[in-house]
């Protein structure tokens, strides 16, 4: 999507925001609820062993750091921002069966095959960061749903913004504010490297296919619209 200058781009972004707006507040936070539910009653009550993830050797290397936690819980803002770019009901409809697909691929495995992290010694000090760990602990390891869905919203923006020439900084803070994510999951040892590894994977297939069909969808609803036209006004 081009625009021919900032402030063309600067008020879609402003009609984007205000669309559907009602819908995007209320929406968000109960998608997020839910997630929560079906993540921690997986969490648990695992019906298999709990396989404990190896260690890389860059997990060494990542020293424990209590500051990454800012990066690590800012993913809950971070996946808001292409939903937030959403104008129309049915975009913003399809984006949640997308999310909701990613979360039921990641949930399956965590039931089939349960993972967590190996302990670690040294761990958060206080009450935020306590409160936080005792949420979102160190199980449902393998794939990293973080990783999954920091990867799943860079490419989103990615698509929105690569267009836009006035935009240039956003993408570098995309990917930086991605790349945060990921680290921050390994400097907090919520995660391994190969839970990473795993999460980015099912982030950018989920990315991919979403983009696949969201291309199909509306060339589909292009050529609807043409067969509409008469063949006279085809002409003109």
């Amino acid at each position: 999507m081009s625009y021919p200058s900032k402030s063309a781009l600067y008020r879609d972004l402003l009609r984007r925001l205000k669309a559907q707006f009602w819908l995007k507040t209320l929406g968000v936070p109960v998608f997020m609820v839910l997630f929560f539910w079906g993540y921690i009653y997986i969490l648990r009550h695992a019906y298999f062993p709990v396989t404990v993830m190896p260690l890389l050797a860059i997990d060494r290397l990542i020293p424990y750091q209590n500051s990454a936690w800012f990066l690590y819980v800012s993913l809950w803002i971070y996946v808001q921002l292409p939903i937030m770019l959403l104008d129309n009901l049915w975009s913003l409809v399809r984006h949640g069966a997308w999310a909701a697909g990613l979360s039921a691929i990641g949930f399956a495995l965590f039931i089939l095959w349960p993972t967590a992290v190996p302990a670690v010694g040294d761990v958060g000090d206080g009450a935020l960061f306590a409160s936080i760990r005792s949420i979102d602990t160190t199980g449902n390891s393998c794939p990293s749903l973080h990783v999954a869905f920091a990867v799943f919203t860079a490419l989103q923006l990615e698509l929105f913004l690569r267009g836009a020439a006035q935009a240039s900084w956003a993408r570098f803070l995309n990917v930086f504010w991605c790349l945060g994510i990921v680290y921050s999951t390994l400097a907090t040892k919520q995660h391994v490297m190969l839970d990473a590894y795993a999460g980015a994977v099912l982030g950018l297939i989920g990315a991919a296919a979403q983009a696949y069909f969201e291309n199909k969808y509306h060339k589909n609803e292009a050529v609807a619209e043409l067969a509409q036209i008469s063949p006279a006004t085809r002409k003109l």
